[in-house]
């Protein structure tokens, strides 16, 4: 009995499995390494991408160049986009991505419908002085893909400070009851005009108050 008892205290551990070393989160962590590489691959082709089209322009700029600048393949290309279209969409939409959440976070704790407007408009100047942004929102972009789907992409990113901005105008009273589409579309106009023209050098201030002026003249301070 003695004898067997001490074979049995000899008797070596077992090995842990590849299982065990793993870990029970070894498969989640796995995944979260693949997804944050997809993502990393993403964000530098669309960053590759947005260079290039700011600096030589849509019809100029080819997906061998993309890829280079990114330092990935042409497969990995092609397995996040279906073209160079595609990728042209989706750096757009991170632009206007931007705007409007430059826009929400400037007016969030205005006051009323008038200090909304106006610092909505000023939020949007400085959001479009970004470097190549006027190029690609308002002259590449609807010159690639129309100016209907330029409007979805808008709505996608929650580009729509705009025409909620009037809304909430109307419903406190400080805005008369106007066709909402169609204030909307002329305001977003002018505001797009002004963005144009001072990145063509116009004088920035006097547009900024022309527009304040405007707004002021259609809003109450209410």
């Amino acid at each position: 009995m003695q004898e067997n008892s001490d074979k049995s205290l000899e008797r070596p551990a077992a090995k842990p499995s590849a299982k065990t070393l793993r870990g029970p989160t070894g498969g989640n962590a796995q995944r979260r390494s693949n997804k944050q590489r997809s993502e990393s691959t993403r964000s530098a082709l669309i960053s590759a991408a947005r260079r290039l089209f700011v600096e030589k322009g849509y019809a100029e700029t080819g997906t061998p160049e993309i890829v280079a600048a990114a330092q990935v393949t042409r497969g990995a290309l092609y397995h996040h986009f279906a073209d160079k279209a595609d990728l042209f969409r989706a750096t757009l939409r991170e632009e206007a991505r931007a705007v409007a959440d430059h826009i929400e976070q400037e007016t969030e704790e205005a006051r009323s419908a008038l200090e909304a407007m106006t610092r909505g408009a000023d939020s949007y100047f400085a959001a479009m002085s970004v470097p190549g942004r006027v190029r690609l929102l308002l002259l590449d972009g609807p010159a690639v893909l129309g100016h209907a789907e330029m409007a979805e992409i808008d709505q996608e990113t929650g580009g729509e400070e705009l025409r909620q901005g009037l809304a909430y105008a109307m419903e406190k009273g400080a805005l008369a009851p106007l066709p909402l589409e169609a204030m909307t579309s002329i305001l977003s106009a002018a505001f797009d005009r002004a963005a144009l023209a001072i990145a063509q050098g116009a004088p920035a201030e006097d547009y900024k108050a022309a527009i304040r002026r405007m707004l002021e003249g259609l809003l109450k301070r209410a």
